[in-house]
């Protein structure tokens, strides 16, 4: 029979590397494409968005030409800014729900 003190030697080294693994997630960077390309949107490695990128033939497939540099930083920034808003309240709701449950107590891995 394993004894306490080992066991929980064990927790801290599953925590401790469960810690490390979620650091390296995060610090990834994820691709998805769509459009053949026009469309690309970056995510880290925990699915937390991080940016778009709109080509021009995205924008006006008909005549890309048309479209300047500044319409499509335009475009990405309030889109952008519209995602990162919705993702934020989402976060906020589930911490809000997960104290009701939890009692204030913040759990690692919960959120």
């Amino acid at each position: 029979m394993m004894n306490l003190g080992n066991m929980m030697k064990q927790a801290q080294q599953m925590q401790k590397r469960l810690q490390e693994v979620q650091e390296e997630l995060a610090a990834q960077e994820i691709v998805g494409e769509s459009a053949g390309g026009a469309v690309k949107v970056t995510c880290d490695g925990k699915g937390q968005f991080k940016s778009i990128k709109l080509s021009k033939e995205a924008i006006n497939p008909e005549n890309p030409s048309s479209v300047d540099d500044d319409t499509v930083e335009m475009l990405e920034d309030i889109i952008t800014t519209a995602i990162l808003s919705a993702s934020n309240t989402a976060q906020e709701k589930m911490e809000a729900k997960m104290k009701t449950i939890t009692g204030g107590i913040k759990i690692p891995g919960l959120f």
